[in-house]
């Protein structure tokens, strides 16, 4: 039996495998996020404490027999938060998340300091963790100097669980501390943030054993002292879960933002299109991601300006033959990838009397795909080729817009059967393979496929036309600001 915890930004998720890899049991237990101040984004680690204690007693009372056999126990987590510690593990203040945008002035001030997109292979963005401390730096000062270590969310959850201060390469190179390509703590990009390697964790790899459960937290859940294993960062866990762990098969999750995730067998940054480079969570494996900011988010803002749900507003976009006469650009929240720009804006182009909802809708599915055929251009000038990727994530119910996608990007997409591949269920696995030692297929196989949905090659024409329209169109736009 095996344990996966997944620490997300809206809750805790708990999911326990048997010897299969079947799905035994999942429990769950909801978190919120403080905003204090336009653009911050916290929480309390004490409430992470409290949810995983919460899914764990949950999945004791519902499977007491499956985990009193549990063999190991793995972590996953939202990347990029800051928790800060004191010399006695107190936590000094409440963890800056990964969607806190109050560093962007400490950006700037960090690559001058630093050779941080040659060495940690990205570039210094707000959502990062180094930019964090230096705002702690120079804003909390007092709290800066108690600080004895800095630990990533999901490894703070580990620290309570097995008493030490330990990170895994995929989540720590989302620090920008991180040598991606030697996978090691770098001490000139400490240096410039004002810290030394002593404050940071342990590095093992995701699939090595970290530390064990606690005893007195075993004698009180009646479960054996398993070993923890590193884990994964989110996005990294969630490939392990689906099988993505070679170069030429990715993901691509359409969710409230975009992800598109493809393992590498190299280290290969292009942080020139903001395309993000870190470590996945078995050794000797990198991935890299493109990531965009309003993927379904788009799709839900219309509903909210028509009054109509997402249903209502997919089902006016059916039998797709050429691209909507009307174009959208989908910056409602600026972008990452690949063009590195929280300023960049949203727009409808090309409007006219006659043009109704539809028109409106289609454009919207078509401005996301875009933005993932985007993405695929950043991945391949980074020498990335993907011929297929999983589609999950909410949007990937829509059959259209998964044809809508294929089409403007060129990729095959795979829609898994029935399942829940997330993170947690990546943990798990990579606890598997810390308790077994394979990391082999057998271990992280691949789901079994449902439907493949190819690129419709009419289509894929005219998207291809009106990709370089929607290029040319936010070039135009950003120097009207």
């Amino acid at each position: 039996m095996y344990l996966g915890i997944d620490l997300g930004t809206s809750g805790i998720k708990a999911m326990l495998l048997g010897q299969d890899f079947a799905v035994l049991g999942v429990a769950h237990a909801p978190l919120t996020v403080s905003r204090p101040h336009p653009g911050w984004s916290e929480q309390d680690p004490a409430d992470w404490i409290a949810g995983c204690d919460s899914v764990i007693e949950a999945l004791l009372r519902a499977h007491p027999d499956q985990m009193a056999r549990l063999r190991g126990i793995g972590l996953s987590g939202h990347m990029h938060g800051a928790v800060l510690l004191d010399a006695s593990d107190r936590v000094l203040r409440p963890c800056i998340l990964w969607n806190d945008g109050r560093s962007g002035p400490q950006c700037a001030e960090l690559e001058a300091r630093a050779d941080f997109r040659g060495i940690a292979g990205n570039l210094v963005m707000a959502g990062f963790t180094a930019p964090k401390l230096l705002w702690v730096q120079q804003n909390e000062p007092e709290l800066f100097e108690k600080t004895a270590k800095v630990l990533l969310p999901k490894d703070y959850l580990r620290l309570w669980l097995t008493g030490g201060h330990v990170a895994e390469m995929s989540d720590a190179a989302g620090t920008l501390w991180l040598d991606v390509e030697r996978r090691d703590w770098s001490d000139e990009l400490l240096a410039a943030t004002g810290l030394t390697r002593a404050q940071m964790p342990a590095l093992v790899e995701g699939s090595d054993v970290s530390g064990h459960l606690r005893a007195d937290l075993a004698d009180r859940w009646g479960i054996p002292r398993v070993p923890v294993a590193g884990g994964g960062g989110d996005n990294a866990a969630t490939a392990c879960g689906m099988g993505v762990m070679t170069p030429g098969t990715g993901f691509l999750s359409l969710g409230t933002s975009g992800v598109l995730f493809a393992a590498t067998e190299s280290y290969a940054p292009n942080t020139a299109e903001a395309v993000h480079t870190f470590c996945h969570a078995v050794p000797d494996t990198w991935h890299q991601m493109g990531v965009i900011l309003s993927a379904t988010d788009s799709m839900a803002w219309l509903c909210e300006i028509t009054g109509r749900s997402v249903p209502e507003l997919a089902a006016l976009v059916a039998g797709v033959t050429a691209p909507s006469p009307v174009t959208f650009l989908p910056y409602l929240s600026g972008e990452r990838t690949p063009l590195n720009d929280p300023d960049a804006t949203a727009a409808f182009l090309g409007l006219r009397r006659s043009h109704g909802l539809p028109e409106l809708a289609q454009a919207v599915m078509e401005g996301v795909a875009m933005a993932f055929a985007d993405c695929v251009h950043a991945l391949r000038k980074a020498g990335t080729e993907l011929e297929a990727a999983y589609a999950v994530g909410g949007g990937a119910r829509s059959r259209e817009w998964l044809r809508i996608i294929a089409s403007a990007t060129g990729l095959v997409l795979l829609e898994p059967e029935d399942g829940d591949f997330g993170a947690a269920f990546g943990a798990a696995k990579l606890a598997a393979a810390c308790v077994t030692g394979d990391r082999s297929q057998r271990v992280f196989a691949r789901p079994a496929i449902r439907a493949e949905i190819a690129p419709d090659p009419a289509l894929a024409e005219a998207y291809a036309a009106r990709h370089a329209r929607h290029r040319a169109a936010y070039s135009r736009l950003r120097d009207l600001d």
